[in-house]
């Protein structure tokens, strides 16, 4: 085990990072340090420690470090670090995979605008990055409102004979066939990127010399529809503008209750708010104020995926490092970047606004976490259980015609769905429909991984279908020796319709909850979770498998070009989406093999 004194005599003044480690070796924390030991010397110090330090020391046996060139290398190596292993004392956020972004295509004459999420390598003009999906469809949905831009795939523009139903209600020019010339058309784009762009009073300025040269032709339609569209932008100008002089702003704003913290995200672009967004961290017991925002800054900004930082993000706090962080966050985004906290006027009162947004998540979250404790122990009420479940777990099965067999089980706690702990399974060798083999085959998998694990069983196991289904259970569990397991049934009738489940239990009792029970509810709430997750997962699987076998059957198409096609699209669905032109444009992929592609696809 470690010798503290002998350990810290010996490392360097350098910045760098270190783990430290239980006895088994498992990592608990990582940190950084500009001097190593100086930093670690803290930690052995007779000075008090936090609530979160005390706990972690009691457990260290070992400790590694990692000797960086500079500060900044250390930083960057930590933020790595922490993705990669999540160790339990650290604050971890979400590690999203990418960030949505409004796109407007290259393609011409007709440009469409698109919800788009990933790197930005394709052609076309991006805006964003937004919080989150929602933002980013209502705004489209503004753009296609106030500027009639199309939103079909190519595929679809060029097989029109007949404009669609968005012409029809006034969200499109109908440009699939003929109905607006393409430089008028180009001129409705020009004042989407000015939009978009923040730039709404040059938007405005221009609709306005039209409308006057409109009325001076007595053409009195148009001019009052341009009157109308200026009305709308006006409108929405004092609904979203903020400021132009601090036009791209990220403003976060933190809570922290009853253990919950929350950070909220404010993301202003050009001069207007984007949107929204709460991130709760998973955290030690007491992180500090500090922790938080550290982690927040670090694992936020400094994601692969993360492609725009802002000039300027406003925090609750100023943060000891600082400097330090927008020195790293400089040299990724290539430009100035400043930390600010001692913010007045209108930005003082962003940050109070997100500050509240915060307050109120954590709120929400408070309500439904009681509400979900209120609902567990209203389910061993009603079902006379000796004491509230820790853990319920719920099995359902997922296919088409018996293609492509998924199982799913989803994992609830006192606390809600418990994702990290969610499992698929992807059911083989049984005959196509046969959900009793099906289940029995998820379920052995699952209970013998937990008990090789020493990993806990759940008080309560829902199985979604009715006796034969909880027979399987039954004679699953019995196999694998487990009888601490309650087992319940639920089937919900030829309708399927909420209100109507019928509970089958092992001892051959049957009950129907009234509509309005809260048990019921709860139940309801897992199962359809259980239901959500597995035919999610079966609809992945079964367009892999028809997209991959349909690649494969393309003469030209090898592991390399798949390869290619894969990462240039991001996925399958994506390849399956995509038009003749942008199949051309994949490297590797000649004008030939994508009409080969193309046929392909769509013939399936």
């Amino acid at each position: 085990m470690l010798n503290i004194k002998a350990f810290l005599s010996s490392v360097t003044h350098q910045p760098g990072v270190y783990q430290m480690l239980d006895e088994k070796g498992a990592i608990l924390y990582i940190g950084k340090a500009r001097n190593l030991k100086k930093r670690l010397s803290s930690y052995f110090s007779a000075k008090s420690k936090d609530i979160k330090t005390h706990a972690m020391l009691k457990h260290v046996k070992n400790i590694d470090i990692t000797v960086t060139h500079n500060e900044n290398e250390a930083l960057l190596l930590e933020c790595n670090l922490i993705k990669k292993h999540k160790p339990h004392y650290n604050v971890l956020f979400r590690d999203d995979k990418s960030y949505p972004y409004i796109l407007i295509t290259d393609d011409s004459p007709y440009p469409r605008i698109d919800f788009y999420r990933g790197n930005k390598e394709r052609g076309g003009m991006f805006f964003g990055p937004y919080p989150n999906a929602t933002a980013v469809r209502e705004a489209i949905h503004l753009i296609e409102k106030l500027f009639k831009l199309r939103n079909c795939s190519q595929h679809f523009f060029a097989g029109r004979s007949r404009p669609c139903m968005q012409y029809q209600i006034g969200r499109c020019t109908g440009p699939c066939v003929g109905l607006i010339s393409p430089e008028e058309y180009q001129e409705h784009v020009a004042h989407a990127v000015l939009f978009l762009s923040g730039k709404n009073d040059q938007v405005i300025t221009e609709l306005t010399k039209k409308m006057e040269k409109a009325a001076d032709e007595l053409n009195f339609e148009l001019a009052a529809n341009i009157r109308d569209q200026i009305t709308q932008l006006r409108e929405i100008q004092a609904r979203q503008y903020v400021d132009a002089e601090h036009g791209d702003v990220d403003v976060v704003g933190l809570a922290v209750t009853a253990g919950i913290a929350c950070v909220q995200l404010f993301v202003i672009r050009g001069g207007r708010i984007l949107g929204s967004r709460g991130y709760f961290p998973s955290a030690p017991k007491a992180p500090s104020t500090e922790e938080i925002l550290t982690s927040f800054i670090t694992q936020h900004y400094l994601s692969a995926t993360q492609q725009d930082i802002p000039k300027e993000i406003i925090l609750p706090i100023a943060l000891d490092d600082e400097n330090w962080l927008a020195d790293v966050l400089r040299e990724e985004a290539k430009h100035k970047v400043i930390l600010s906290s001692n913010v007045r006027g209108d930005r003082k009162k962003w940050l109070e606004m997100a500050t509240h947004s915060a307050e109120q998540s954590v709120s929400n979250k408070l309500l439904n976490k009681a509400h979900t404790r209120e609902r567990f122990d209203a389910f061993q009420k009603t079902l006379q259980l000796p004491h509230s479940p820790r853990v319920i777990e719920c099995f359902d099965i997922s296919h088409s015609g018996g293609e492509a067999t998924v199982g799913s089980c989803v994992v609830f706690n006192k606390e809600g769905p418990a994702k990290s702990h969610y499992r698929r399974f992807n059911i083989t060798d049984v005959t196509p429909g046969d959900d009793i083999a099906a289940m029995k085959q998820a379920l052995t998998r699952h209970y013998k991984r937990l008990h090789s694990e020493g990993e806990p069983f759940p008080d309560v196991l829902l199985i979604d279908g009715g006796i034969p289904q909880l027979n399987a259970a039954k004679m699953v569990l019995s196999q694998l020796d487990i009888h601490s397991i309650f087992l319940i049934g639920v089937a919900k009738g030829a309708t399927r319709k909420p209100g109507f489940e019928t509970l089958h239990f092992v001892d051959g009792n049957v009950i129907h909850l009234p509509s309005d029970s809260m048990a019921l509810h709860l139940i309801q709430q897992i199962c359809d979770e259980a239901h959500r997750f597995a035919i999610t997962g079966h609809r992945m699987q079964r367009d892999k498998k028809r997209v991959t076998s349909s690649l494969e059957s393309i003469p030209g198409i090898g592991a390399k070009r798949r390869r290619e096609l894969l990462r240039y699209f991001g996925g399958i669905q994506a390849i399956n989406r995509a038009s003749l032109e942008e199949l051309a444009k994949v490297p590797g992929i000649s004008q030939a093999l994508a009409q080969r592609i193309f046929t392909a696809l769509h013939t399936v």
